[in-house]
């Protein structure tokens, strides 16, 4: 089973394809992204209210009405987008369990609750260790991955793309 959600990887998604080749930020509908991706309308407007909520976009009203990023694309980090969308996560959950062993008859000893326990300890590593991995990684960096390994065309199918779907077509600026 999954840590996070799907959500989080189509929340990825849509942030990443935001953002141009150069960085800058693009104004997507909801029913685009969708489209873009083939993943459930609803769902993602489901997203992007939350992504609203989180300040990392903004929306605009109106018959071309759609969400842009609040932020510059460097500063929205993966960590951000995956709070966004399931909110802050712990891996794990102690009971104490060392605290509750059946060897220990009517009183559990000191020594077994001191400090925190160790196995606690190790998980809670781990998850600073890899909130710090998806804090390092943005938007931006997503994006310029995508545009770098992508074929020198790519930027150019991306925007007649949008240009068909909002009604009128791109110049071919091949």
């Amino acid at each position: 089973m999954a840590f996070y959600s799907s959500g989080v990887e189509y929340g990825i998604h849509c942030l990443v394809n935001m953002v141009d080749e150069n960085g800058v930020s693009l104004d997507m509908s909801v029913r685009e992204a969708a489209k873009l991706q083939g993943v459930p309308y609803d769902y993602l407007g489901k997203i992007f209210t939350k992504f609203s909520k989180a300040g990392l976009v903004t929306s605009s009203e109106g018959r071309k009405g759609g969400y842009k990023l609040a932020k510059a694309p460097d500063e929205i980090s993966v960590l951000d987008i995956a709070q966004a969308i399931d909110g802050k996560k712990s891996i794990f959950d102690c009971k104490e369990i060392r605290q509750n062993m059946d060897i220990f008859s009517d009183q559990t000893p000191q020594w077994a609750c001191e400090g925190i326990c160790g196995i606690n300890a190790v998980m809670r590593n781990a998850q600073a260790m890899m909130e710090k991995e998806l804090a390092k990684h943005t938007v931006f960096s997503l994006s310029q991955q995508i545009h770098n390994k992508s074929h020198t065309s790519y930027t150019i199918e991306i925007q007649q793309w949008f240009g068909k779907q909002r009604g009128h077509q791109c110049e071919d600026q091949a």
